[in-house]
């Protein structure tokens, strides 16, 4: 299962993919909606992950547009130090949850 993970701050995107790809998650990295989207258009990524940084109005464009390309969860989050601590404790649960769903 693909993790998609969307952040305006790409040291906070590779933060999040560090911690992710090491504890065994397939895992991509975006900073811009067109990245995102064209990730997304491709339907390998049943995660998406949207940083605290995406503005509401690519908030909402990014989760209809993966709704109608095969994502089956969205994670809001908003880091906050330590980055690895955060990942573990509140991301990674929920995709372990979305893959077992799916």
């Amino acid at each position: 299962m693909r993790t998609l993970v969307l952040g305006r701050t790409p040291a906070r995107v590779t933060a999040v993919l560090a911690t992710l790809r090491t504890d065994g998650f397939d895992a991509e990295g975006v900073s811009t909606d067109e990245e995102a989207l064209e990730l997304l258009a491709t339907e390998e990524f049943a995660v998406l992950v949207i940083g605290g940084g995406v503005g509401p109005e690519s908030r909402v464009a990014i989760k209809d547009f993966a709704a109608e390309h095969r994502v089956r969860h969205v994670i809001d989050g908003a880091l906050s130090e330590p980055f690895d601590v955060y990942v573990r404790r509140e991301f990674e649960p929920l995709i372990r949850m979305a893959a077992a769903e799916g």
